[in-house]
């Protein structure tokens, strides 16, 4: 599942749960000592990224290049194509150039929230806003930041970060881990870290990752109808996967309301972690029994710790979807007045945004 790192020029401080007036950013990058590694860190692996880039055509000219990872990169020059003359999204959203990493990952992000509310523990960067993960190009950093999150009592969880857009700040390359990935996918990357740099509303993860996954999964279905109709063997892989996920993700939602009915009963905290944990195996059980998981990862499925994170991180990037279903029918299907009444959106109160996103 692609994933934002928050990683333009000017989101290098290591903020936490507070603003600054942008006429501080010198002095406390000079005066929070503790943030130093981390911007370290973020602005050597970031130069890299873009010092290792090289325009995609350049890269194809080489007589060495494997077949595979020529198909792959001749599909993503056709997707960005596609997302900026049919989807109408934003030219500046990267996808000109390649970087070879020396990892097989791209990076790591952080997550944490309440153990006993669905709450999630922020960071916050100037341009990107509050945001709920830390990211990080080297997993040790990642699992450092997890321990001292965990002995604080949060529910935490480390993911692999599948893409990241800098909002246009600069042009994004495609990175090699991402050639792997199957070209169905690899063409929602494109479509969806592209509508980052279309829209995107600071401080608001759940809004901007709902809509670039709704702009993914249209986009999708619109690129391979286009170039090998509806019977296309990659729609119908693309749709069966949609299916398996809307249906998990109506059984996930189900047990998020029960959990979030628990936390705000007026009981002990102690009876509410038992609660939480017997909600969490019935779910999971749920899960296994409809089938969901491959039999394979089934033991390894009922192994796993699930918390609070879990749910919330699956629902940041799928809310909404009937809402911007709605959206997009008042926009008669043209993506260009989509953006746009998606950018209305920005205008309404975080509550008000937060109903928006129920449906």
């Amino acid at each position: 599942m692609p994933t934002y790192l928050p990683q333009s020029p000017v989101q290098f401080l290591c903020l936490t749960k507070k603003k600054i007036h942008s006429g501080a950013v010198f002095l406390i990058l000079f005066t929070q000592i503790q943030c130093i590694p981390y911007l370290f860190h973020l602005g050597k692996e970031q130069s890299k990224i873009i010092l290792g880039r090289e325009k995609i055509e350049s890269v194809l000219k080489s007589p060495h290049l494997e077949p595979k990872i020529k198909e792959k990169l001749k599909l993503i020059q056709d997707a960005r194509k596609f997302a900026i003359s049919k989807l109408a999204l934003n030219e500046k959203g990267g996808f000109e150039y390649f970087t070879m990493l020396d990892r097989d990952e791209i990076g790591w992000n952080v997550s944490a929230s309440s153990p006993i509310a669905f709450e999630s523990y922020t960071w916050w960067f100037p341009i990107a806003g509050k945001v709920p993960y830390k990211g990080f190009f080297d997993k040790t950093y990642a699992e450092e930041l997890n321990d001292e999150l965990k002995k604080e009592g949060y529910d935490t969880r480390i993911r692999v970060i599948g893409g990241y857009s800098t909002l246009g700040w600069f042009s994004d390359p495609v990175l090699s881990p991402q050639l792997t990935w199957k070209s169905h996918r690899l063409v929602g990357l494109v479509f969806h870290e592209m509508a980052h740099a279309t829209a995107y509303l600071a401080g608001d993860s759940d809004l901007n990752e709902s809509y670039a996954s709704f702009v993914e999964e249209k986009g999708v279905e619109a690129y391979y109808t286009e170039k090998e109709g509806k019977d296309s063997s990659h729609i119908k892989e693309f749709f069966q996967e949609k299916k398996a996920r809307t249906s998990s993700l109506k059984i996930l939602k189900n047990y998020a309301l029960k959990l979030d009915s628990l936390y705000k009963k007026e009981i002990p905290k102690e009876e509410k972690l038992a609660e939480k944990k017997k909600i969490i195996e019935e779910f999971k059980m749920e899960i296994v029994r409809l089938k969901f998981i491959p039999e394979e990862k089934i033991a390894e499925f009922r192994k796993r710790e699930w918390n609070n994170e879990d749910f919330l991180g699956v629902l940041r990037y799928h809310s909404g979807e009937g809402s911007f279903e709605i959206l997009f029918g008042k926009a008669n299907g043209d993506f260009k007045t989509f953006h746009k009444l998606v950018r209305d959106l920005f205008q309404l109160s975080a509550e008000e945004r937060k109903k928006f996103l129920e449906y």
